[in-house]
């Protein structure tokens, strides 16, 4: 099998130039694959495919009649990021969580930005993800965002773009680790032909940044994570690492709060808590401050919080930047709070709330994706060109209905790589999801997390809406291969 019939089409793939010749830093890895035989390239598809299975690396579809867990689909050429556009998005990413992390202390405390007219009050308190329980809040070291997943696009040109900001309860970091983990083994030699930039530290620097919350006066610092249970979607991911950090995975009933301070039940009696990692919404984290339904949180916890006797990442709170009406503002959060411009913009964004705009996006409904402000993995969301007419007129009555609750963005066609289909490769859409892990210091994984539209020529790459997935190869240095 190789890549002489492989045709890039008329968008920006990030193998090969429109003239068919691969681009030098991938000449490498396309040699080696060229190399292979249709049967040997696709017995280690399946070999990658098989230890996916063995290894257990699945995740939930919620409303998925046919069972609730999948295997990620993966596929096994790897996507390459030259070292030089990784510095453009470290940097960007970096920059970015500085000034949203600036931004979502100051909306909780002295809403600066608000009184110098940057972004109004009303979209603030407008938004489902704002949280008045977290009006006079101090988290521990000032961070409220540990740990975070910033959503990258390519255009037509090549140009990155972000699509959103994930700062609630950002998933997918343990299926980078895993693709790793079995790309190594399924195409070792690709691996001794390339500078790759290692990943393997991402728990370790995980457990680094939650120990930075503890007190130095601690002297066996005690870290959790918090999972709302087997059924959730994400679960694999909790106990993954929980398990390659050593430390306890927990559900809200193994907790309790006793004189402000977090205990974990254990077999021996009770053990303090000093760092929770949540992987619950704010909603479910306390049923006596948020939703009072809730089985899945800890009773007194944000007492605790409160207290400064247990450190929670990512702060209650924190969602308000994942507002996609709000982001629409970040590049002035941006300059407002660094005096910098954007390194890494925005997608154009049309926020529904604004009559102008909402009228632009219902007028050209047809070319654009509408996506509700709070929403995530893909639903909820209307691709223009993809739609009926049925389905745009809906959308159109959703919007009049709740405008706040909708923003619209033209098509963008995303960067494509190929992927293996049966006994040939094929150009797929893809996007990319640094996790940035804020501690001492801001640290950006190299490469993250390659989403894949497994289908031909759809858009959406979310897990949920069938995507897949590559390894991401951030290469050390650019050479002239």
């Amino acid at each position: 099998m190789n890549f002489d019939s492989y045709n890039p089409e008329h968008f920006y793939d990030e193998f090969f130039e429109p003239s068919g010749q691969p681009r030098k830093e991938v000449v490498p890895l396309v040699n080696r694959i060229n190399s292979f035989s249709k049967r040997e390239l696709n017995n280690r598809q399946k070999a990658a495919e098989a230890a996916f299975m063995q290894m257990g690396i699945t995740f939930g579809v919620y409303g998925n009649q046919k069972g609730l867990e999948k295997v990620f689909p993966f596929d096994v050429i790897p996507r390459i990021i030259t070292a030089r556009d990784w510095d453009f998005i470290d940097r960007g990413v970096k920059q970015r969580v500085f000034a949203l992390n600036k931004f979502i202390d100051d909306i909780y405390n002295d809403q600066k930005i608000i009184k110098d007219g940057v972004i109004s009050q009303e979209m603030i308190l407008s938004s489902v993800a704002y949280r008045k329980e977290c009006v006079g809040l101090k988290p521990p070291k000032g961070i409220w965002c540990h740990i975070s997943g910033i959503d990258l696009i390519r255009d037509d040109k090549g140009d990155f773009f972000v699509l959103e900001d994930n700062l609630r309860c950002p998933s997918g970091v343990s299926y980078v680790l895993g693709n790793r983990r079995v790309l190594k083994h399924t195409l070792p030699l690709a691996f001794d032909s390339m500078p790759i930039r290692p990943i393997d530290d991402y728990c370790g620097r995980l457990a680094s940044t939650l120990r930075h919350l503890i007190p130095d006066s601690v002297m066996r610092p005690n870290i959790v994570i918090l999972t709302p249970g087997i059924y959730n979607s994400a679960y694999f991911e909790h106990s993954f690492l929980a398990q390659q950090m050593g430390e306890e995975l927990v559900e809200g009933r193994d907790l309790v709060v006793m004189d402000d301070f977090v205990y974990m039940r254990t077999t021996k009696g009770f053990e303090k808590v000093d760092a929770i990692y949540r992987r619950i919404d704010d909603e479910y984290l306390d049923p006596t401050v948020f939703n009072p339904d809730s089985l899945l949180g800890v009773p007194g916890l944000m007492n605790s919080y409160r207290a400064g006797k247990v450190a929670l990442a990512n702060a209650p709170g924190a969602g308000i930047a994942d507002d996609k009406a709000i982001y629409s503002y970040v590049p002035q959060i941006i300059k407002y709070y660094t005096g910098e411009d954007a390194i890494i913009p925005n997608v154009p964004t049309f926020v529904c709330e604004n009559e102008t705009e909402r009228q632009h996006v219902i007028d050209n409904i047809a070319n654009f994706v509408v996506k509700t402000t709070h929403g995530s993995g893909g639903y909820g969301m209307l691709i223009g060109p993809f739609s009926t007419q049925e389905q745009q007129r809906q959308m159109v009555e959703n919007i009049k209905r709740e405008p706040r609750n909708y923003i619209g963005q033209p098509v963008i066609q995303l960067s494509r790589v190929p992927v293996v289909v049966k006994d040939h490769f094929e150009g797929r859409h893809v996007d990319l999801r640094p996790y940035v892990l804020y501690g001492e210091d801001i640290y950006v994984l190299p490469g993250g997390l390659t989403r894949v539209a497994l289908e031909k020529n759809s858009l959406v790459v979310n897990s949920s809406q069938g995507g897949g997935s590559k390894d991401t190869w951030v290469l050390e240095q650019d050479s002239n291969y």
